[in-house]
């Protein structure tokens, strides 16, 4: 089956799709010990031969894993530091896996990991809509004032948030917490802690519990399992790659 050089380059992780598209324009990449320069060109990846330098790319079996990221790790696969990282939770596996986006040092929560650059470059670019949902419990009561604030977007960093999907799921006067769930299609850089403090109720607890369709579910804290076909195919559609 034909398919597009730079589809290919992606699945097989070298970069993103747009990435791949100025790799091939630049001249670096060979078919059959031809230069391709065509981004539209297409291959049989059964059968031609593509490289990038000296390097014969090669399309990996496709992995797919959710983990359940516990505080206290980086979403890193290593670390100059030497902190813990996602990479010490994960199973032996042959295929060399990466997270498709990032939950800070105190945040737990859902993490998918796989080989597929194109999926990978879906789930984190906030052009593809692809809804993550927190379950939080903050300092104070969160009125729906606040909660309207969210909704609507704040301003953060001298930019507006895009509109946010917010749920109070209680109360607790006593303990002065709120519990409720978030659920944005941005990536910045601790949007959601950020977002909650502007509104006046600072995060204690944060956990991503689903990524487009995949829940947490009952997933442990620092565990990690396969993805169903099923699974995947309808994360796949909710990034906007199979109809």
């Amino acid at each position: 089956m034909l398919e597009r050089l730079q589809k290919f380059l992606a699945r097989a992780g070298v970069a993103s799709r747009r990435d791949c598209k100025e790799i091939i324009a630049s001249g670096k990449v060979r078919v059959n010990g031809q230069i391709v320069t065509e981004t539209g060109a297409k291959i049989d990846p059964e059968i031609d031969k593509v490289t990038i330098g000296k390097r014969t790319i090669r399309q990996p079996k496709l992995v797919y894993y959710a983990m359940n990221k516990p505080k206290g790790y980086i979403t890193s696969m290593e670390d100059p530091r030497g902190r813990r990282t996602v990479r010490d939770l994960l199973p032996d596996i042959d295929n060399h896996v990466k997270p498709a986006g990032r939950l800070d040092y105190n945040t737990e929560g859902l993490l998918i990991f796989t080989n597929d650059g194109e999926l990978i470059d879906h789930l984190t670019h906030p052009r593809y809509g692809v809804w993550k949902t927190y379950w939080i419990e903050s300092r104070g009561v969160v009125t729906e004032k606040a909660a309207e604030r969210l909704r609507r977007g704040v301003m953060l960093d001298g930019r507006k948030t895009s509109p946010a999907k917010v749920v109070i799921i209680g109360h607790d006067a006593q303990k002065n917490k709120t519990q409720l769930t978030v659920e944005i299609h941005e990536g910045r850089k601790h949007q959601v802690r950020e977002m909650m403090r502007i509104v006046g109720a600072p995060v204690l607890t944060l956990r991503r519990i689903k990524v487009g369709p995949i829940s947490l579910g009952k997933l442990k804290v620092g565990e990690t399992r396969l993805l169903g076909k099923v699974e995947v195919d309808r994360l796949k559609r909710a990034a906007g790659l199979l109809d």
